[in-house]
């Protein structure tokens, strides 16, 4: 696979999680606790999958066969920790609401 696809696969998977997790916030504040727990899973799956092509990335370069960073670089990790952070923040989230 090409850097470049390699680097979107990042991006995809970021953003579906990120994406996942904010609407199992909206299904939470519906009370919709079990489609919110779906949602979060899913946001979970999508992250694993960007962390399996960030180790690629990772164990490739650990042998020796240089990355390019490039802006699109950037950006993929940019997205993957952000998709973290509001995946976390989502888990926090839900369960304050669930105690309202």
């Amino acid at each position: 696979m090409e850097n470049q696809e390699i680097i979107m696969g990042i991006i995809i998977h970021g953003g579906n999680a990120r994406s996942s997790a904010m609407r199992a916030i909206a299904e939470a504040k519906n009370g919709n606790f079990e489609a919110a727990e779906k949602l979060m899973e899913e946001s979970k799956a999508e992250l694993n999958k960007a962390h399996r092509v960030q180790t690629d990335l990772i164990q490739a370069e650990s042998r020796g066969e240089k990355t390019e960073i490039s802006l699109l670089m950037v950006h993929a990790q940019d997205h993957f920790m952000n998709a973290m952070t509001v995946r976390e923040l989502s888990v926090e989230i839900i369960e304050l609401i669930k105690k309202l």
